[in-house]
């Protein structure tokens, strides 16, 4: 009796220590959750900002996201090899200096009235996200289970809906503060008044970057001394039916990753879609710009009650493929619905889509890594290019609404449903080409 009392006692410190073992690192990533989210989701309201500031087409305004996703696909491969170089907890330090390194550029790009400068400090920051993001995500797939890397991925997704939701009506506040009044008083001035009122609109962006610099450089200090272990890989990956060591020899006898990667290219495409360009999807229908600048907090409402949902029912209900497989069907449902609406009722259904993607990014991603071994970082940078989705499909959509002048509804339907029917056929089946573990 003595014999099993002691020996549940063990199994039950080290289910303990395990769980306590991942618990300080889930806190510090889910706090880098909330930056990634309030940098990106920033974008969002600089979109309308910049139209106003500066008089740009939906094409050129969207060259805000493309300069942020662009730098996840060419900055994430040599992020993979940097946290090989440097380690993990290093290269979060490195990504959140770089991070207040472009948030800065912001004040020289405003005082010249530059937009290709503010392009430019947009993609210093997402190269430093992609850095950021590269180390992230793998990391909390791998300190724990498979099965439930999405509740942990949930919790991080809370934290940068959280920082999502907060954006608009703190950014939105002081970038677009009375907007409608301000672009009707651009329009009408001329000369050195018209100049003055750009100065003034413009200077806008200076306290809150700076600001932001700050907090992201102490940040940087407060992981200096915070222990962030380093997790190890296993070399070589073992079949979970059989037991089987399973040799490889090149990232390409994986193919799931490479589905998986479109998969949040796709993926990536539908949440900007949802996100950031509800705001002027909205302004299309008629509604005001002074409220049109608050429907992204909606679409991440959406996200977080899906999030909240997420870590409640995965896995201990539902596997987190048969959530990516309903958030898929929900897409497409949300979509054709906003199509055949029009108002309120319509925008209404766009964010009702950030319910539909909330399980979408923590499904893929363990899915399209699992089973990496010891190619699994660089199997996450390659699922991390293609975060550049939310740089292409804006632009894509712009094409179909201002070069082949399709309905602002009908090209938004056109560039949305497809993202989400690849979606459902990764969940279906795509995530298990090419693997011998079958899963359900």
């Amino acid at each position: 009796m003595s014999e099993i009392s002691t020996s549940t006692l063990v199994a039950e410190e080290k289910k303990t220590s395990a769980s306590s073992s991942f618990l300080s690192p889930l806190v510090i990533i889910c706090m880098l959750f909330f930056i990634f989210g309030f940098v990106t989701w920033a974008n969002g309201t600089l979109i309308p900002f910049f139209k106003l500031s500066f008089g740009l087409t939906n094409a050129q305004a969207f060259l805000v996201t493309f300069s942020s996703y662009m730098a996840y696909f060419f900055l994430a491969l040599p992020s993979s090899w940097i946290l090989k170089k440097i380690g993990f907890k290093n290269g979060i330090i490195v990504g959140l200096l770089i991070l207040g390194l472009g948030s800065l550029m912001f004040i020289p790009a405003a005082q010249t009235r530059t937009f290709g400068l503010f392009l430019t400090g947009i993609f210093v920051q997402g190269a430093a996200l992609a850095l950021l993001q590269t180390a992230s995500n793998p990391y909390l797939t791998i300190i724990g289970p498979i099965e439930s890397a999405a509740k942990r991925i949930s919790f991080a997704g809370i934290c940068n809906k959280t920082a999502g939701i907060t954006v608009p009506f703190i950014m939105g506040s002081i970038f677009l503060k009375n907007a409608e009044t301000v672009e009707k008083k651009i329009e009408a001035a001329t000369g050195l008044e018209k100049e003055q009122l750009l100065n003034e609109v413009l200077s806008r962006v200076n306290t809150p970057y700076i600001v932001l610099a700050v907090l992201f450089c102490l940040f940087a200090v407060l992981i200096k001394y915070t222990n962030l272990p380093e997790v190890q890989v296993e070399e070589d990956v073992v079949d979970d039916a059989s037991g089987e060591v399973i040799k490889h020899k090149s990232i390409f006898q994986f193919p799931h990753l490479f589905l998986g990667a479109f998969c949040i290219f796709v993926y990536v495409a539908a949440e900007v879609m949802a996100g950031d360009i509800i705001g002027v999807y909205g302004k299309a229908l008629g509604i005001s710009a002074d409220i049109a600048k608050y429907f992204t907090a909606l679409t991440l409402s959406g996200m977080l009650i899906g999030y909240i949902l997420g870590i409640v029912a995965i896995p201990k209900y539902i596997s987190q493929q048969k959530a990516l497989r309903i958030c898929a069907i929900l897409g497409i449902i949300f979509s054709v619905l906003a199509y055949v609406t029009s108002g309120y009722t319509s925008v209404i259904f766009i964010a009702l889509l950030g319910l539909a993607n909330s399980l979408m990014w923590p499904a893929i991603f363990p899915l399209g890594i699992n089973h990496l071994g010891k190619f699994t970082k660089t199997g996450s940078a390659i699922m991390i290019m293609g975060i550049a989705g939310g740089a292409i499909w804006p632009l894509f959509y712009a094409f179909l609404e201002d070069h082949l002048h399709l309905n602002f509804q009908l090209a938004y339907f056109i560039a949305i449903i497809p993202c989400y029917l690849y979606i459902l056929y990764f969940a279906v089946s795509g995530h298990k080409v090419g693997l011998k573990h079958k899963y359900n």
